[in-house]
């Protein structure tokens, strides 16, 4: 620190007697100062010191004066006992009085209230207010201030004591000195920071360790080290940048609860810097004005707004007249008796002399916000001195050691930006820094410091050796084992045990040296001399190597890093840079003020000048570009500056030199520099230079470094065919040029290697069509061609399809242009090629047609498969169309595509529904089982759907297809009549459940009436017996006989059959009854019994044969009791018809029994006809006589023989005669197909019209019939059409 005098005056009065100066304040923007001299107020310009302006208005000595905060007034107090307030226009306002002599004034930093103060008592006063209130106080006050949010004052006494009001005047705190009145406070000042904890002590102790903190360490675990090294360290090592942000928290009210994570801005954490944790917190949560406290003790001591002391007192060896604080209250100037004024840290330790004078110092004060002090002394001198604080720092490598507030050291990581602080509390006279070791001159020791490990992050120090002497040197170096000390032309290397180990004498002053490292205790210096001898010492050598000598003064130096070449900066700012080893001056550089050699490249260094950062590569032109300060160090792409006080690490590019050693075509030159730092551009450039250059091996690590991989490809690539022998470097070069995309450079480069169909290639993939056609000319028509179906190929993906399909057919590739031509479905097109194409070409025809089939095109397609005379292809495309005429022509006339055709076809007829022209289509085809298998699954599957309408149909329809089997197929036959009556038997009784499932399902529990339903009462009453009646065996899947019975005994009830009713009841609680039928049951069953228990006569059937009633059921079935004779019932109402069926005589053909029925019918004497009885085995049979000399009776009129309830039935037999008396309308036939026997039957009450369908030969009421087909359209047994032939 240097003190420079910038201007003084000497104060007199008219009489040239001097005046003393009793205080001094600055304007708050610094621009004028306000002295008490005399009995005058005068007002000085800072900047040269001219007097501005003398004022004038007090009657005695001026001892006090104070500048407001907001610049607008200042007051001046005298021992006159008034008080005048000023403007800053230098006008008196006001003026007040006390009842003593004014010692001192105060204005609140925040309110502007002004406290004056006397021997007596101190006044509060502010604008507003009319009146000065006054407080009395039993001592003289010599001094006083407020605190910096203004809300306390701090009063200083003669008898030793420090009174802290509020703003009423009301006492808070009192603070007694030790030595009481015979220790007068003399000044006192409250520190303007309010980060005040940052660097206050909490521990005092001999600098005998040190605790040292890791920016990483948890936060416990610090403060417990803290906790055991800080009870007797003065030596203290504590992490920047938490303090700003607590201070952050502070204000926003958060108090104690701060996350102390990290400081702002990546700072690491604040750890260890209090010895209790606890109080550390007690602390940060108080008041943050801090009071710094001279006496006439000759102590100054520091209190906490509570009034407890901060630390001991410190000695002074004089009596203190005065305390002021810069303006962020990092250091504190004094002065007094000692007839000077004195800087010292914030906490109270001396740092040096500001400026000696020839009388007591009075009064000093800082310029706000400056290095300016201004003393003000007994005889009348005002001295102005600007500080200037000198840098102190150290630079090895990334680490940078820097003085702090005097007393401090700062050790900045460069790289990661940690800094960590190394609290000396003495002055910090110089730094040094290599490797591990760090060396700290203090006033009368040096400190060395080691790192706890060798990792190149670890910020964690801790003392290793102090020597405990005073040194005087100009510069300080440290190495492993030993520190040098340079004192003008001498060089002393000392042990860390302070033992000389050697000495070095030069010729002229030493001007720059560095260690440039070496094996422990034997390390190198490199040493400058103004003379301009530059030289080499071992510390382990006793005599210095003379490196090379120079006519210019040195003033930097540094060594490549395989010590070969030499940078030195000299006197005239030049930068010569010399190879060691032949002496030989390389180049030099003007405007360079210090310079650097890159730690990992030899050929690069950088220098710094005149506001520009300059970079060097080899013996390249320089780089420049704007940059501030010194350079330091370089370190690959980082350049360490050194600007003002601050130390950053600027990261710079190294394009420009990378770039000056590829314009040299020096390729791993360039690829070193590029490793320092360049950007992703830059690293493509080199690659692309690189591998231009046929460098591949430097290609493929910069392409890797971009990660590349179509070149990287292309490099490996060429590597396999060197390796495969390969050596034409023009091929390598046309494919790196192709890949670049210099096409032409590329197909000359072939052209010259004799491989033309590369380059045709390559034009091709590009679509670089008519550059292809410009390189092969016209000479080759198969090159033309290929060409045009490449073209063609871009065409197509081009989006141009009609251009592309032209191109094709222009090329002869008919196949992709019907292909073109088929996708996008232009027929007129497609069908010219198909009529252009030859019929030997088959594969494009086959295309072809192939399109016209999937465009529905099928004219066309069948054109171009008949022109192919493909029959098969033809006759699969009429089958996929469905025009099935078409397919049966070609069959007709081709029947080995019998198959083709038929099977498709039944499969077609069955999946519409249409079951009998698909059972004629399986015939016809021959596949008799598929038509039966697949009949037989949809009637599976209607039965499980309970679509029972239709499982009689199906059911109806296999038992016919069974039929026709039978008649074709003699060795089944026997097993295909079973299936025919089975299914016949199983048609009628499904034909029949269809009405009782409708019926049941349409029930509900909550109907009491009958359910809705399309039948009548009498005809559902009329199924249920038919019903049970077929139902005394098994029982086929899908009917109920709950459902039967149910329906049955609702019917019977309704219809007076309540004995019937009463038996179906019975029968279902046998049963098990689905619960939704389980209570109309219960209901009906008891119902019943309220009834008769007898059967309507109405509803008793009669057989019409032998005219027997018979019971309602019938436990023998559909059959008489007494006779036999099997009921015939109407197909749709179930009624007994008029019917018995008849057989014919034996000998009686069918063809001759419908002729004698169609002759006319004779006159007959009925009276004279007679029955035999014939008996045959076990069969009997009733026969009119044959002989026509006899008149025969009618066999169904006749009384039976046989007693009523016979077991065994007798058959109706007639014969020639009877069927020739028989009218045609009595008669129905059922012509059943071979194998089956034709069934005859006679109505005996032929006023009763009678109805057979033709198809499936069943009997119904005539009205009944018509009613039907008029509904459906068709049969409702067998739906033939009504309108379809017989």
């Amino acid at each position: 620190m240097r003190a420079v005098p910038t201007w003084i005056d000497k104060v007199h009065d008219r009489d040239k007697v001097e005046q003393c100066i009793y205080d001094l304040a600055f304007k708050p923007d610094g621009s004028q100062l306000i002295v008490a001299a005399g009995n005058r107020v005068l007002v000085y310009d800072t900047s040269d010191g001219t007097l501005i302006q003398p004022l004038k208005g007090h009657k005695d000595t001026v001892y006090c004066v104070a500048y407001a905060k907001d610049g607008k007034r200042f007051a001046s107090g005298s021992a006159d006992k008034s008080i005048i307030i000023w403007t800053s226009k230098l006008e008196g306002i006001l003026k007040y009085t006390h009842n003593d002599s004014i010692q001192c004034v105060a204005y609140n930093p925040v309110s502007h209230q002004l406290a004056s103060c006397s021997s007596g008592d101190f006044g509060l006063w502010s604008p507003e207010q009319k009146s000065v209130s006054k407080h009395k106080v039993n001592s003289k006050i010599t001094c006083c201030g407020w605190t910096n949010d203004g809300q306390y004052l701090a009063l200083g006494m003669m008898n030793g004591v420090v009174s802290i009001r509020n703003k009423n005047g009301e006492e808070k705190v009192k603070i007694e000195r030790p030595g009481g009145s015979s220790s007068p406070i003399w000044s006192i000042a409250w520190n303007p920071s309010k980060d005040w904890w940052k660097w206050m002590p909490f521990c005092e102790g001999e600098d005998d360790e040190a605790v040292d903190v890791d920016s990483s360490m948890p936060e416990p675990l610090c403060l417990l080290i803290d906790t055991a090294y800080s009870q007797s360290c003065s030596s203290r090592v504590e992490v920047l940048g938490l303090g700003r942000q607590l201070e952050r928290e502070r204000q926003a009210g958060r108090g104690a609860e701060t996350d102390r994570s990290g400081g702002e801005e990546g700072e690491p954490m604040l750890q260890g810097a209090f010895s209790d944790p606890d109080h550390f917190s007690q602390l940060r949560d108080e008041h943050n004005d801090i009071l710094a406290v001279a006496d006439w003790g000759q102590k100054l001591s520091f209190y906490q707004l509570s009034g407890k002391q901060i630390g001991k007192d410190r000695t002074l060896t004089y009596d203190p007249c005065c305390v002021s604080y810069f303006s962020k209250g990092e250091y504190i100037v004094m002065g007094g008796s000692d007839k000077q004024a004195s800087l010292y840290t914030k906490d109270g330790v001396r740092l040096g002399t500001i400026g000696e004078q020839s009388s007591w110092v009075w009064t000093c004060r800082v310029k706000p916000d400056s290095n300016y002090v201004v003393l003000g002394c007994q005889d009348g001198t005002i001295a102005f001195f600007q500080l200037i604080f000198s840098t102190v720092h150290g630079l090895y490598k990334d680490r940078y050691a820097y003085r702090d507030s005097m007393t401090d050291v700062i050790v900045q990581h460069l790289i990661t930006e940690q800094k960590v602080r190394i609290k000396c509390r003495e002055l910090v006279k110089k730094i040094a820094i290599y490797r591990n070791r760090l060396a700290i001159q203090l006033p009368e020791k040096i400190l060395i410091y080691e790192l706890y490990s060798d990792d190149s992050s670890d910020m964690h120090y801790r003392i290793k050796e102090k020597i405990c002497r005073k040194f005087e040197c100009n510069l300080l170096v440290v190495c492993s084992q030993h520190i040098i000390l340079c004192q003008e032309k001498r060089l002393q290397c000392l042990s860390f045990t302070s033992i000389k180990e050697k000495e070095w004498l030069m010729e002229s002053l030493i001007r720059y040296i560095k260690v440039i490292g070496g094996p422990p205790g034997r390390e190198g210096l490199l040493v400058g001399l103004k003379n301009g001898a530059i030289l080499k010492i071992f510390v382990d050598n006793p005599f210095a190597i003379t490196l090379l000598k120079q006519s210019t003064s040195v003033r930097c130096l540094d060594m490549s890093t395989s010590r070969s070449k030499l940078a030195v900066v000299d006197e005239h700012n030049t930068c010569l840079v010399y190879d060691i080893h032949t002496k030989e001056l390389l180049f030099q550089e003007p405007n360079a003020n210090s310079v650097a050699w890159n730690t990992q490249c030899e050929d690069m260094l950088c220098f710094s000048g005149s506001g520009y950062l300059n970079i060097k590569a080899s013996n390249f032109p320089v780089h420049q570009q704007k940059l501030q300060g010194f350079v330091v160090g370089y370190n690959g792409s980082k350049i360490f500056c050194l600007h003002v006080y601050s130390m950053s690490a600027v990261e710079v590019p190294q394009s420009a030199p990378m770039y000056q050693y590829l314009e040299r075509r020096m390729f791993k030159e360039a690829y070193q520099i590029a490793c320092l730092g360049v950007t992703d551009s830059d690293w493509r450039d080199l690659a692309t230079e690189a591998l231009e250059g046929l460098d591949f091996d430097t290609a493929k690590k910069a392409f890797i470094r971009v990660r590349d991989l179509r070149y990287l490809e292309l490099i490996n690539s060429i590597e396999e065919r060197k390796k495969r022998g390969e050596s034409d470097t023009e091929l390598f070069l046309a494919d790196v040029y192709a890949y670049q995309g210099k096409f032409h450079e590329a197909a000359r480069l072939y052209k010259r290697t004799g491989l033309e169909s590369r380059a045709l290639s390559m034009y091709t993939d590009l679509r670089m069509f008519e550059y292809a056609k410009e390189f092969v000319g016209a000479a080759d028509p198969k090159n033309t061609r290929m060409l045009m179906s490449k073209q063609a190929d871009w065409a197509k993906n081009s989006k141009e399809p009609r251009a592309a399909a032209q191109m094709y057919l222009t090329a002869g590739e008919h196949l992709k242009a019907i292909d073109i031509i088929g996708e996008h479905g232009w027929v007129d097109m497609l069908i010219d090629i198909a009529r252009k194409l030859d019929k030997a070409e088959r594969e494009p025809l086959a295309k072809c047609a192939a399109y016209f089939q999937k465009l529905k095109h099928h004219g066309y397609a069948s054109e171009t498969y008949s022109k192919m005379g493909d029959l098969q292809a033809l006759v699969h495309l009429h089958v996929e169309a469905r025009h099935w005429d078409e397919a049966f022509s070609l069959v007709e006339k081709h029947a080995q595509f019998k198959d083709d055709v038929y099977v498709p076809y039944a499969q077609w007829l069955a999946e519409n529904d249409r079951f009998e022209e698909a059972q004629k289509a399986f015939h016809k085809a021959g596949r008799q089982s598929e038509a039966v298998k697949v009949l037989e699954q949809l009637t599976h599957n209607a039965v499980v759907e309970s679509r029972f309408n239709d499982a009689a149909y199906y059911y109806w329809m296999l038992s016919m297809q069974c039929l026709d089997i039978a008649r074709e197929n003699e060795e089944r036959k026997e097993e295909m009549l079973k299936k025919f009556k089975r299914f016949q038997h199983l048609a009628e009784l499904y034909h029949v459940y269809h009405s009782i499932q409708r019926y049941t399902v349409r029930c509900s529990p909550q109907m009491k009436d009958e359910p809705f339903s399309s039948h009548m009462p009498e005809t559902l009453f009329n199924i249920s017996r038919y019903l049970l009646h077929n139902l005394t065996k098994d029982v086929p899947l899908g009917i109920s006989k709950v459902n039967t019975l149910y329906a049955l005994a609702k019917q019977s009830r309704t219809l007076g059959a309540f004995k019937l009713a009463r038996h179906a009841y019975e029968k279902l609680q046998d049963l098990h009854v689905p619960s939704r039928f389980q209570e109309s049951m219960d209901l009906g069953s008891l119902t019943v019994r309220s009834k008769p228990y007898h059967d309507n006569e109405d509803l008793i059937p009669m057989c019409y044969r032998c005219s027997t009633n018979n019971p309602l059921l019938n436990s023998q079935g559909s059959v008489c009791i007494n006779c036999k004779q099997p009921f015939i019932y109407s197909a749709s109402s179930y009624e007994v018809l008029p019917l018995v069926q008849f057989y014919l005589d034996k000998g009686i053909g069918d063809e001759e029994a419908v002729s004698l029925i169609d002759l006319e019918v004779p006159c007959i004497d009925r009276k004279a006809a007679r029955w035999q009885e014939m008996s045959s085995g076990e069969s009997q049979s009733l026969k009119l006589d044959d002989g026509t000399e006899d008149i025969e009776e009618d066999p169904f009129m006749a009384k039976l023989s046989f007693e009523q309830g016979g077991s065994d039935f007798v058959p109706v037999v007639v014969s020639r005669s009877v069927l020739r008396s028989m009218s045609r309308r009595d008669v129905l036939i059922k012509r059943w197909p071979k194998p089956l026997q034709w069934e005859y039957y006679r109505s005996l009450l032929p006023d009763v019209s009678i109805t057979m369908c033709p198809s499936c030969f069943q009997m119904f009421h005539s009205e009944d019939y018509e009613l039907l087909v008029l509904q459906h359209n068709c049969c409702p047994y067998c739906r033939r059409p009504i309108d379809e032939p017989n």
